[in-house]
């Protein structure tokens, strides 16, 4: 892994400041429990898929610090850990100092995790796990996270994955860089499963669903008075819509045009309630010819009722009120909904 170059996070919280206070050899073991990942930290640097960021959260499965560094610090066995429980599992963490040579780890710190007691597990068994490894810098108060974003399979024939350049030795021990503080040294796991999902949301629009067009017939217009009036709720797709209207009219077209605005509204019983997709041409209907007035209008729903589109001229207040034209007859008017595209989820096998 090439030199890397650190960058601070946007903002610093204070955590567990580690100290030594004995020059004798000391290994102590943290082991936290499960927890949630935090995504307060940035990616600083990219080679060959392997990504360094710093964070300012400790690591939820694993902590393992070592005081007296220098005592190890040129030997090339491995430091195994404690067992310790994560995601319903049993592991190790498995540390070189000087670097696994036949991983390409030379001039690097190595670190890896092996999961173990896998004799309980049934036969062919497979965890699929989301690693992520890690260095402490208390100079910045927050941990080298490295990942390289693929699924780590263990099984039987392969219960070690890790990373063999964990971090260069050269920064490892540079002491302008902060990893190594009074000569000790803390590294971690954060180790999450990956299990399949077993269902998935499928969102499927269609094209003039049925029983997709609906007229409203409004009586005694020249009654109404100044304010939204709304049809009754009808059925498309998953989805109840309605019409509605201001007869003295509404926003820019006030108070010389005719508005028109397409709502959606609640859900069928057991429909999966989420944003919907409604496309609809909304008509004047002409009661003496076909010269119908259109608008086509389309959007995302969202889950709550009440959310509209139209338009706020649909037609001219005095075209309207000109009986020769026939849009209104017998002082009544027509409305008309025509859904020419809906979307319906569903909840499936996936």
């Amino acid at each position: 892994m090439a030199t890397q170059t650190w960058c601070l996070c946007f903002t610093s919280l204070a955590f567990l400041f580690i100290t030594c206070s004995s020059a004798e050899f000391l290994i102590q073991q943290v082991t936290e429990g499960r927890g949630t990942e935090y995504n307060r930290s940035y990616s600083l640097e990219a080679d060959l898929g392997v990504t360094s960021i710093l964070r300012e959260e400790r690591p939820s499965s694993k902590i393992v610090t070592i005081t007296s560094f220098s005592v190890i610090k040129e030997r090339y066995e491995s430091y195994e850990s404690s067992i310790f429980e994560a995601s319903g599992y049993k592991w190790r963490l498995i540390l070189y100092v000087k670097g696994k040579s036949n991983d390409g780890g030379s001039g690097h710190i190595s670190l890896y995790v092996r999961i173990v007691e896998t004799q309980s597990l049934p036969k062919g068994w497979e965890v699929n796990v989301d690693l992520k490894l890690f260095v402490h810098n208390p100079k910045q108060n927050k941990y080298l996270t490295v990942t390289d974003g693929t699924v780590k399979r263990f099984v039987d024939a392969k219960k070690e994955w890790g990373f063999g350049q964990l971090i260069p030795l050269s920064t490892f021990h540079n002491t302008s860089e902060g990893y190594i503080e009074e000569d000790t040294a803390s590294f971690g796991a954060e180790i999450f499963i990956v299990k399949p999902a077993e269902q998935q949301e499928k969102v499927t629009f269609i094209s003039n669903p049925p029983d997709n067009v609906f007229t409203w017939k409004i009586l005694h217009f020249s009654t109404l008075q100044d304010r939204f009036y709304y049809s009754a709720d009808f059925l498309v797709g998953d989805r109840y819509w309605r019409l509605g209207f201001n007869p003295k009219g509404n926003g820019g077209g006030r108070p010389y045009a005719l508005p028109l605005f397409f709502y959606g509204q609640g859900f069928k019983p057991d429909a999966v309630a989420t944003n919907t997709w409604g496309a609809v041409n909304l008509r004047l209907k002409n009661q003496l010819s076909t010269n119908h007035r259109q608008v086509h209008a389309a959007a995302w729903y969202p889950i709550r009722s009440g959310f509209n589109v139209g338009v706020n001229n649909i037609i001219l207040l005095k075209d309207l009120n000109n009986a020769t034209k026939g849009y209104l007859v017998n002082d009544a008017i027509i409305f008309e909904a025509e859904v020419v595209k809906v979307s319906v989820t569903n909840i499936v096998s996936a």
